[in-house]
C-alpha cells in the first residue's frame, strides 16, 4: 500500500473527535428523506485524487449529506457540484457531476481535502477540531511535496488551517501570515497559493462566486502547477 493510500485509510478510521463522531454517525443512521435508501458513510472522508498530484484543491469539512453520505470529498452535495463541473470545464476532470464514489469521476493531476475530515453540525467545525485534524493535512502535504506545485484553498476557513499545515510539513511561509482573499496569490519555496471564495451555496447563489470566477482560479493555479490539460 502506497503512503496516500495508507494515509486514506487511516484517516478513515478516526474517533479523535467526539462531537464530530456523534454527529457524522447520527446523520447517517437518520438519513435524509431523499436519500433513504443510502447506506451512508459516515465516517471521515479521506482526499480523493492520484497521488502524484501537481495541483491540491482544499475545502472547508464534508458536507452532512454530502461527503458524509457517500465517503468522497465535495462529492453529492451542490458544493461539489460547482466544483467538479468546474474542474470539468478547465480540463482537470473526466465528467462535470459526482454523484457517488462509484460513479467513475477521474482527476487528471488533482487531488482535493479538507482540513477537517469529519462533517461537522451546521458546517462549522471549531478551532479545536481544526487543530486537532491537522496533522492528517500535514501527513498529506508531505506525501504530496515530490509533484505538488500549487494549491487553491477554497475560504478564510481552509485558508487559516492551511497556511500552518504548510509550514509544518516544511515550507516556509510568510510572517505575518498572508491575509485571505479571492484571487490572492502567494509564492512559498516551489509552490504557489491560491486563495478562493469557497464554493457554499451562500457564495455560489448569492454570485459572489460565479462559475467563472471559479474557472479562473482553478485555470491559473493549473498553469501554475505545470498541468496542460487545463482550458
Amino acid at each position: 500500500m502506497d503512503g496516500l493510500a495508507d494515509l486514506d485509510q487511516r484517516v478513515a478510521g478516526c474517533r479523535a473527535c467526539p462531537r464530530l463522531v456523534a454527529w457524522r454517525e447520527e446523520v447517517a443512521r437518520t438519513k435524509r428523506a431523499a436519500f433513504a435508501d443510502w447506506t451512508y458513510w459516515g465516517r471521515p472522508v479521506p482526499g480523493f485524487g492520484p497521488g502524484d498530484a501537481r495541483l491540491l484543491v482544499v475545502g472547508l469539512a464534508p458536507a452532512a449529506h454530502g461527503g458524509n453520505r457517500t465517503g468522497r470529498m465535495f462529492t453529492g452535495d451542490r458544493s461539489g457540484d460547482v466544483l467538479y463541473q468546474a474542474l470539468y470545464d478547465v480540463g482537470l476532470a473526466s465528467q462535470p457531476s459526482s454523484v457517488s464514489a462509484d460513479d467513475g469521476l477521474e482527476l487528471y493531476g488533482v487531488r482535493v481535502t479538507a482540513p477537517v475530515h469529519c462533517a461537522p453540525p451546521a458546517n462549522k467545525p471549531t478551532p479545536g477540531e481544526r487543530d486537532t485534524c491537522r496533522p492528517w493535512l500535514v501527513q498529506e502535504l508531505r506525501l504530496l511535496r515530490p509533484t505538488v506545485r500549487a494549491v487553491v484553498v477554497l475560504g478564510a476557513f481552509g485558508w487559516q488551517a492551511t497556511l500552518p499545515a504548510l509550514a509544518e510539513a516544511g515550507w516556509s511561509v510568510p510572517r505575518p501570515r498572508p491575509v485571505f482573499g479571492h484571487g490572492v496569490r502567494v509564492p512559498l519555496d516551489g509552490l504557489d497559493i491560491f486563495g478562493c471564495f469557497h464554493v457554499s451555496q451562500r457564495n455560489t447563489f448569492t454570485g459572489r462566486l460565479t462559475p467563472a470566477m471559479l474557472r479562473d482560479v482553478l485555470r491559473t493555479a493549473a498553469g501554475a502547477a505545470g498541468l496542460s490539460r487545463a482550458n
